[in-house]
């Protein structure tokens, strides 16, 4: 057996929550496990890659990087959103480098290949001569995508679902709630010494750590009716509002003022999406290496103009509790690497969520190493 057939294979994601252990401790810093997620996980599910704002007209573009591989999105002259892999077909160089804007072509600023919009090879400089190529066998390599809510999507690999079949029940939820109808405001992103599985832990544990870490988001949350609802590829923390308490920390109290309950979207394997009534974050985390992640903060909110001070006020909230989310898992990405540390257990009442994000991840990373060894 190999080595990375004995790492995912010591994680057994069929036992009943009651007797579970959590993945491995080797699986936040292990260069093969950080290797196999990024062709296991990231390259065969659909992938969040940006704002579909920022693509809405025919040659706006967009370029993202999933788990290392870049690519980018665009729409064509007809309209239609297309995705390709950000790679020329000549020596691999970037066709676009900016993170957004408007082309008319797509040319390689390497050695001047051109592509027109629909990624057909259009043009290359002195190349006369070449025998045995032909343009239409050389454009672009073509990508997946599909668009839902705010955001535009990719698959790097043959999807089995499509986007809102895998999204389930999400996009029905968004229907009843002002989700679709919130509107962006600004980004921040963030850099954390930890794996990013340790900050989808941290998001998952039903609430588990907001009464130690986050004791101002437990002035506002009936933490005794928090709860985890799982699906297939999606599950949800919800919990309602305190209505009739005066919590500590008035800025936070004001951040959810217009719901009755909050509710907390995971999407397999790194999307999150925070919504109380008239606000919404997007949390986006993203591998850089076994013991590093970037994350990505965007913020949403049902009114704009005229309510500037309560979205500083809410982005400040916002703010402070990532902090503190920043703090506890770089601490746990340390602890992970202790040899007095192996695997842990589960809240059987309230990280039935966790359970649920590692048992899809180790299904994944088994699926794909005997794939591998056949």
């Amino acid at each position: 057996m190999s080595r990375l057939a004995e790492l995912v294979h010591a994680f057994d994601p069929t036992l009943p929550l009651r007797y579970a252990h959590t993945i491995p401790a080797n699986w936040y810093h292990d260069p093969l496990i950080d290797a196999a997620e990024r062709e296991a996980v990231f390259a065969t599910t659909w992938q969040l890659v940006g704002r579909r704002a920022l693509v809405q007209q025919p040659g706006n573009f967009l370029t993202a990087d999933v788990a290392g591989e870049p690519i980018l999105v665009l729409r064509d002259e007809l309209g239609i959103l297309r995705a390709f892999h950000n790679v020329c077909r000549h020596r691999a160089a970037p066709l676009l480098t900016a993170p957004c804007g408007k082309v008319s072509k797509l040319r390689c600023r390497y050695h001047g290949w051109t592509y027109d919009l629909s990624g057909q090879l259009r043009g290359m400089p002195e190349f006369d001569g070449v025998c045995d190529f032909r343009l239409e066998d050389n454009g672009l390599t073509p990508i997946a995508v599909a668009e839902w809510g705010h955001w535009v999507w990719v698959h790097l690999g043959q999807p089995s679902d499509s986007l809102e079949a895998y999204l389930s029940p999400l996009p029905q939820w968004a229907i009843e709630t002002d989700l679709n109808q919130q509107q962006f405001v600004t980004t921040k992103e963030y850099r954390l010494k930890c794996n990013w599985k340790v900050f989808v832990d941290n998001y998952l544990d039903g609430g588990y750590h907001v009464n130690t870490v986050h004791p101002s988001l437990a002035g506002v949350l009936d933490y005794a009716s928090y709860r985890t609802t799982l699906y297939d590829w999606v599950n949800v923390q919800t919990s309602p509002l305190k209505q009739d308490t005066a919590p500590d920390d008035q800025g936070l109290a004001n951040r959810t003022r217009t719901g009755t309950e909050a509710a907390y979207w995971w999407i397999f394997p790194n999307v999150m999406v925070n919504h109380y009534a008239g606000v919404m974050d997007l949390n986006l985390v993203w591998p850089i290496g076994p013991e590093e992640c970037r994350v990505i903060f965007e913020f949403y909110f049902l009114r704009v103009e005229g309510n500037e001070s309560f979205i500083a006020e809410s982005m400040a909230v916002a703010e402070r509790v990532q902090q503190e989310d920043i703090s506890i898992c770089e601490e746990v990405q340390r602890g992970l690497k202790s040899r007095s540390f192996s695997t842990g257990r589960f809240s059987v009442k309230r990280e039935n969520g966790g359970y649920h994000f590692h048992q899809l991840l180790a299904r994944r990373l088994q699926k794909w190493e005997a794939e591998q060894s056949v």
